[in-house]
């Protein structure tokens, strides 16, 4: 992988984006769930080496889906209701489709490339890393939902009160999953020219690193319900690629939540659609029902 690809990476403190903004529009979605001839398979524009070998699988949900939190008609059960949209109450993780459109477990520890993967919002589990927007696009759209724009992603972590994080105005040092650096110095030393791509698609950085499962921290709850907005997984947004084919992703990671941003300001906007490394995830959202 060519060198002008680690540039943005070693210019922020921990590792991932460097720039911050709240620019952001809309991205229209599929309104149902397609069939298996027009699933969504995955591609990455650019060359991405083999994920390493991953033996552990996280297979969905540890709670039965009947369990789960009532939520108002007009969303399905994992999604809040917010003023005329819904979202993910929870972090995404993924389910790999096969041809014929039967879901088999994914590793939230791999990557998703040359995968057809659908989306899944669940308490509990460990969420998706190590995925792009271009993919959390596609995900979201085979589960008959759609990326977040910014301002969806902001009022749902503000709630009515417009707070600065989504528990309240001022910041709460281990409300949310954020604060604890970056796990790549650990496996490939302190010199950022010598880390690679695949070095930060390494399963080991959110395997053993600090990545929670969904809604483990109890405080870091909007107004709304929804959980880990702030840390825990950056999460990829629907704005349209800039000039230069970047994309956005909100609220940090359990790495970072202030560098770009306060809280639900965060925004980091200094990779390609099509990246991913360890910290990258998302949450779909789609229109209520009328």
């Amino acid at each position: 992988m060519r060198l002008r690809l680690m540039m943005p990476l070693a210019c922020g403190a921990f590792v991932v984006g460097c720039t911050s903004g709240h620019d952001g529009s809309a991205d229209e979605g599929d309104a149902s769930v397609p069939d298996a001839a027009m699933l969504f398979v995955i591609q990455s524009n650019e060359p991405v080496p083999p994920p390493p070998v991953v033996e552990e699988i996280d297979a969905g949900p540890s709670v039965p889906v009947a369990s789960l939190p009532r939520a108002p008609s007009v969303c399905p059960a994992e999604m809040a209701h917010v003023d005329g949209y819904c979202i993910d109450k929870w972090e995404a993780y993924v389910v790999e489709l096969d041809p014929r459109g039967h879901e088999h477990p994914h590793s939230p520890y791999a990557t998703v490339d040359g995968l057809a993967v659908r989306a899944k919002s669940a308490p509990n589990v460990i969420p998706q890393g190590y995925i792009s927007q271009i993919q959390a696009e596609n995900a979201c759209k085979n589960a008959g939902k759609r990326l977040c724009v910014r301002e969806e992603f902001e009022k749902a972590c503000r709630g009515p009160e417009r707070r600065t994080y989504p528990y309240g105005a001022s910041y709460q040092h281990g409300a949310c999953n954020e604060g604890h650096g970056s796990m790549v110095p650990k496996y490939y030393g302190d010199s950022p020219h010598r880390w690679t791509y695949a070095n930060f698609n390494d399963p080991r950085l959110n395997r053993e690193g600090n990545l929670a499962k969904t809604g483990t921290f109890r405080k870091c709850v909007s107004p709304y319900g929804v959980y880990d907005l702030v840390g825990n997984l950056h999460e990829w947004g629907a704005d349209p690629p800039d000039e230069r084919g970047r994309g956005r992703f909100r609220g940090g990671w359990y790495g970072d939540a202030e560098v770009n941003g306060h809280g639900c300001s965060y925004v980091t906007k200094a990779h390609e659609n099509w990246y991913h490394d360890y910290s990258t995830g998302f949450r779909c959202c789609a229109d209520a029902k009328e």
